[in-house]
């Protein structure tokens, strides 16, 4: 069964690898592409703005105007058109892969809520070696433990506007819940001046902007005569948007619930 997908914030870097993952992909084809109404793209062929050629697939601004022609919707937009789509997603009981950073605790919140209404995958990244990362993190933290000091570094290229990144974020999560903290009391984003010594318990949080970085994100495991690293590099937005089509297959297949590329991926 060929599963259809719409791309939300198909205007952006994220967007373009998404058209492209999902127009390569034989078990997918591009139902929509989905831009601001008041983006220049509109009316654009999805296909050549992605740099494969026409493919009779025009941009448009309205996700209501294409709501009956895809089966499940990949959104890599803002927080603010998420929240916007998921709603229409909900009525139309079409199920959402959701990409996109930056969530306030109370857009989160809202955005969970629909997760009784229609399948529903979030995910910090989408690549499956990040994943595969993050179960990593889970058991290093539990084998390693307090007697460790653990710091996350990410990289990003110029554009991007959050800081640090959702998959740091999210790395802090698996490293706090591992470690029995809580993140939102222990995490450190930056130092300066006469800090005094570590807390042992700290999470610390290291950004780097500049360039056409990808995505690279670090953590280490420090004690006295060792250290651990896991690295991820991602050198393609293509490992992102492969797995964000990869999980659009697999949720058409679910009923109403919260999902993220572990579930998909079997790393549960």
């Amino acid at each position: 069964m060929t599963t259809r997908i719409a791309i939300a914030g198909a205007a952006g870097r994220m967007g373009k690898a998404l058209i492209e993952s999902t127009h390569k992909n034989s078990d997918t084809t591009l139902a929509a592409a989905i831009v601001r109404p008041t983006s220049s793209l509109v009316g654009v062929d999805a296909g050549e703005f992605g740099g494969l050629g026409k493919i009779d697939v025009k941009i448009v601004g309205d996700i209501a105007a294409v709501v009956d022609q895809f089966d499940v919707l990949i959104d890599f937009s803002s927080p603010a058109a998420t929240l916007a789509n998921v709603k229409i997603c909900a009525a139309h009981k079409k199920p959402i892969v959701v990409g996109t950073t930056g969530f306030s605790d109370a857009e989160k919140a809202e955005l969970l809520s629909y997760q009784t209404q229609i399948p529903l995958l979030l995910s910090a990244n989408f690549s499956t070696g990040v994943n595969l990362c993050f179960k990593l993190l889970d058991i290093a933290a539990r084998v390693l433990g307090d007697e460790y000091d653990v710091e996350v570094y990410e990289a990003h290229h110029r554009h991007k506007v959050d800081s640090p990144s959702g998959t740091a974020v999210r790395m802090g999560e698996v490293l706090a819940n591992a470690l029995d903290r809580d993140l939102k009391k222990v995490a450190v984003y930056g130092r300066e001046g006469q800090i005094g010594a570590r807390p042992r318990d700290t999470i610390g949080f290291a950004t780097v902007r500049g360039g056409d970085v990808v995505g690279d994100h670090t953590v280490m495991f420090m004690a006295d005569g060792e250290r651990v690293e896991i690295t991820h590099k991602a050198s393609s937005r293509l490992a992102f948007s492969n797995g964000a089509v990869r999980a659009a297959i697999w949720l058409q297949q679910q009923k109403n619930g919260l999902f993220d590329m572990q579930d998909v991926l079997g790393l549960r």
